[in-house]
């Protein structure tokens, strides 16, 4: 009566491969195949015929074995490079992807262990030091540029604004109030510093329709500059001011 014997399941035929590999400490690249594939035959003789499914596809490796097998019995056919064809390449290249894809498992399993002893907790930071911003020092930001030389540009520009409006007409109806939000003109110079990338300080107020626009394009340009999302220079004292996207 014959001892009966539990054979170490495999995932699959790849995976009693690598196992059969791993074992007799063999080159992944230069494999034995005829030892290998007698191993290989001698396991499935030893499986169970329960599940036909499984079977099929030990079964399918044990072909493909044989007929690696047989065609290194067989003189080496040639590419149209002119190099010798190694029938065990393409076995290869599927054991590494698959050893591959199993590490990566193993990697994920122990991550996921990991996982199970570590304790989250929700941020418990006060409102007001969420809320907290760090002042600004507007002269620090500044350096070297001169912010009476700011002053005077916004000034010429509101004052040909003014040159610009009919002095008969503007006493006529009914002028309403215009409605421009800093954050709504903040976009306006984001996008524009976008597009342009680098232009003057003059040149953007002068764009601007009213003498409400031009104020708020200023402001607008102190706190995107506060922020970093603009850069301004000048080169020397009374030189155009620069203005540089950072975005």
């Amino acid at each position: 009566m014959g001892i009966p014997v539990k054979l170490q399941v495999f995932e699959g035929p790849l995976d009693l491969l690598l196992h059969l590999i791993d074992k007799n400490k063999i080159d992944i690249y230069d494999i034995p195949i005829v030892e290998i594939t007698r191993q290989y035959m001698e396991y499935i003789r030893e499986m169970e015929r329960t599940d036909l499914n499984i079977m099929s596809e030990f079964l399918l490796m044990a072909a493909t074995l044989l007929d690696i097998k047989s065609k290194m019995l067989l003189p080496k056919e040639v590419n149209e490079e002119g190099e010798e064809e190694d029938p065990r390449q393409e076995l290869v290249e599927q054991l590494l992807q698959y050893k591959l894809y199993k590490y990566m498992s193993y990697e994920l399993r122990d991550r996921e262990m990991d996982s199970d002893r570590v304790l989250f907790k929700e941020a418990a930071i006060p409102q007001e030091v969420q809320e907290y911003t760090e002042p600004v020092n507007l002269d620090e930001l500044l350096g070297d540029l001169d912010l009476r030389r700011l002053n005077q540009i916004f000034q010429e520009v509101m004052r040909k604004k003014a040159d610009k409006m009919d002095p008969v007409r503007s006493k006529f109806g009914t002028i309403e109030k215009e409605e421009v939000t800093l954050s709504d003109k903040m976009s306006y110079v984001e996008e524009y510093a976008m597009l342009n990338g680098y232009f003057s300080f003059r040149q953007l107020l002068a764009r601007q329709r009213s003498k409400m626009h031009v104020i708020v394009t200023f402001l607008a340009v102190l706190e995107l500059m506060k922020v970093g999302k603009i850069q301004i220079t000048q080169e020397k004292t009374f030189a155009e001011i620069m203005i540089t996207s950072m975005m």
